[in-house]
């Protein structure tokens, strides 16, 4: 976007050229619209370059047709003329005795208004009506299609753009669905989302204002200098040599400010990043009375920020002041050599005018060919992003995936056999991983931070493949099983809950059909959340989300509610109470009972308290199975799992 002033500061693309030639390929769908856009933008400058010599014929007619009718032999042939009384014969010859030699043209012209009515109707001015009539109609058809075309063409381009920007982001949300977790895991959600609001909107904008702009501007600059030097070569030169001197003064100024537009968004970049870490953690600020230290340092970031904005903006207003010094140097220049040429009748009055057209037409074109090309500039950098996005590598295909498990008829047995797994091959998480849950059992996973729980929920989940061994839902092997079909097969409550802006009844049925208000409440009784649906206006059509100041147990109870209506054979709890208080915590616990009834459930939990009644507890540590055994069996042994607990019961106390 163009920056305050008319500065626009381009991103860098990597590779400019590679950039440009997928876009170009990329847009082929779109091919004849385009090429038909670019072609309507040439004609429409070449109509605007073909207007400046029928307007120097209008102005040379309209100048012709004001001027007496008077020349070297004009009285003579008065004289002679049978049809002109003696006496106003005789009249003329005494005015034009009272005449010097050097007689100005005023007193001419004051001689004509006395002149007798026979003679001044022999030379009064006569405008050649014809052809002014035929060149003002060829002019208005001139315009009229020039207009009509830019309409066109621009008609064209936003239909391309926006059509191009739809495609984009029909690709990227199919690619976000292919793409692995890892990729999540290590990119930036706000790069990612970057890529896919920021970079495909500004692809978009530019696409739209550049390409066109660019050939209409070069086949402008391009044909005015052409034009220019068929029409007159010493004025071409005259136009072209003082419009050349304004722009040379004009691109000392770009490259002065451009270093401080690089500065003012880094200046800008690091005091939204200090505004947002001291706002996020005002409480503390607060606390700590470290508001003076906190305006100390906003104050010398502000500063920075203003010595940037202020050399920028002050350099770049220079730009719009000197693109008129620039138009009026020429300008200038054209009239000064125009008038000695026209004095020494070497070109006319009517090519003054053509000329000051021209110059207009060649200066301006040179602003936008730079503006075009840092658009293009833009458009690289932002398609490079986007590109790469769209070339990250896929999860592999499950044509090979020909097994399916119906989760109606599914038992609930899973079987993890030598499991082991790493993010990247030389940092191996899980090593030798094996254990066993029976239908219906409650299997909770313990450990310290880093033991890899979460690890394995993902890894059940089939969120990434396993480097070696298996896991057996049913005795079938994951590895056979479409990761939609795993998915169906579990219900899963997170640490961190999840709602969307809309109705309470869409939050609870999400993307399961044909299920009956009925069922909803039904769920939201046996968990315990009918009572809260009920207190809010318009019940299950009540519209919520993330922000609507409902309490962390709340969501979580709506959360734990959501699954029920899932009813799925399996369900994971991964540290569903850990951000709860102690009395929410009892609530979601009853929830969560209700719902691990008659389900094989796995529980990662940091607070032992709650997973003491599970069937069987895995206790992970460095990515192995330390100990495994119910609650009592594993505080009987004294080992890793009896020292955990006793902590936190100490902590606890």
């Amino acid at each position: 976007m163009p920056r305050p002033g008319g500065m626009q500061v381009a991103q860098k693309s990597k590779d400019f050229k590679g950039s440009i030639k997928r876009l170009i390929k990329n847009l082929k769908p779109w091919r004849k619209l385009l090429v038909l856009s670019l072609v309507l933008a040439m004609v429409s400058a070449i109509l605007s370059l073909v207007s400046p010599n029928y307007i120097s014929d209008l102005t040379d007619i309209i100048t012709e047709g004001i001027k007496p009718n008077i020349t070297e032999t004009t009285f003579t042939d008065i004289m002679k003329d049978p049809s002109i009384p003696l006496e106003d014969k005789q009249e003329l010859q005494n005015m034009l005795s009272s005449l010097e030699e050097d007689a100005t043209q005023n007193e001419m012209l004051e001689l004509m208004d006395e002149l007798p009515s026979s003679i001044y109707n022999k030379i009064e001015p006569q405008m050649n009506m014809t052809r002014i009539k035929n060149i003002g109609i060829f002019l208005g058809i001139l315009y009229l299609l020039s207009v009509i075309f830019s309409y066109v063409q621009q008609f064209a381009m936003t239909t391309i753009s926006n059509s191009f920007a739809k495609s984009l982001r029909t690709k990227i949300s199919k690619k976000i669905n292919l793409l692995p977790l890892s990729y999540f895991d290590h990119n930036e959600m706000g790069d990612i989302l970057s890529r896919i609001t920021n970079d495909v909107d500004t692809i978009a904008q530019n696409l739209n204002q550049s390409l066109a702009t660019l050939v209409s501007s070069l086949t402008l600059f391009l044909g005015s200098i052409l034009m220019m030097f068929i029409t007159n070569w010493i004025m071409a030169i005259t136009a072209i040599i003082s419009s050349l001197l304004g722009f040379i003064f004009m691109s000392i100024i770009l490259n002065k400010s451009q270093k401080y537009f690089i500065r003012r968004q880094e200046e800008l970049g690091n005091l939204n990043g200090y505004i947002e870490e001291v706002y996020s953690g005002h409480n503390v600020v607060k606390a700590y009375n470290g508001e003076k230290q906190a305006y100390e340092e906003f104050d010398v970031l502000n500063k920075k920020l203003f010595d940037c904005n202020r050399k920028s903006q002050f350099l770049s207003g220079l730009m719009q002041p000197f693109m008129s010094f620039v138009g009026n140097l020429g300008y200038v220049a054209v009239c000064v050599v125009g008038a000695l040429l026209t004095m020494n009748n070497v070109i006319s009055f009517g090519v003054i005018v053509a000329f000051m057209i021209y110059v207009r037409l060649f200066t301006n074109p040179l602003t936008q060919i730079a503006q075009a090309t840092t658009s293009l500039q833009t458009i690289a950098a932002a398609s490079e992003r986007v590109f790469e996005f769209l070339d990250e590598k896929e999860m592999p295909t499950e044509e090979e995936q020909t097994k399916h498990l119906d989760p109606t008829k599914v038992k609930g047995s899973i079987e993890f056999k030598n499991v082991k797994f790493g993010y990247d091959k030389k940092r191996i998480i899980i090593n030798d991983f094996s254990a066993k849950a029976n239908p219906g059992e409650k299997i909770a996973i313990v450990g310290p931070t880093g033991a890899g729980k979460t690890t394995m929920v993902n890894l059940l989940m089939k969120f990434y493949d396993i480097n070696s061994g298996d896991i057996l839902i049913d005795g079938v092997s994951t590895k056979k099983l479409t990761r939609q079909n795993v998915h169906d097969l579990f219900v899963m409550v997170l640490q961190d809950t999840w709602l969307f802006e809309g109705t309470v009844r869409d939050n609870l049925k999400f993307n399961k059909k044909n299920v009956t208000d009925e069922q909803i409440w039904e769920a939201c009784r046996v968990v315990g959340v009918d009572h809260f649906i009920k207190t809010l206006p318009g019940g299950l059509d009540a519209v919520i989300g993330e922000n609507d100041g409902i309490s962390q147990g709340q969501k979580q109870l709506l959360t734990i509610a959501r699954g029920m209506i899932e009813d799925s054979p399996f369900l994971i709890l991964d540290e569903a109470t850990s951000n709860v208080d102690t009395r929410t915590e009892e609530l979601v616990q009853k929830a969560m009972d209700k719902l691990t009834e008659g389900r094989t459930s796995f529980i990662i939990a940091h607070r032992l308290s709650t997973i003491k009644n599970a069937d069987m507890i895995l206790v992970m540590k460095d990515g192995n199975i330390i100990e495994q055994g119910n609650h009592d069996t594993l505080m009987a042994k004294k080992g890793f799992y009896a020292d955990l607990y006793n902590s936190q019961f100490k902590k606890d106390i």
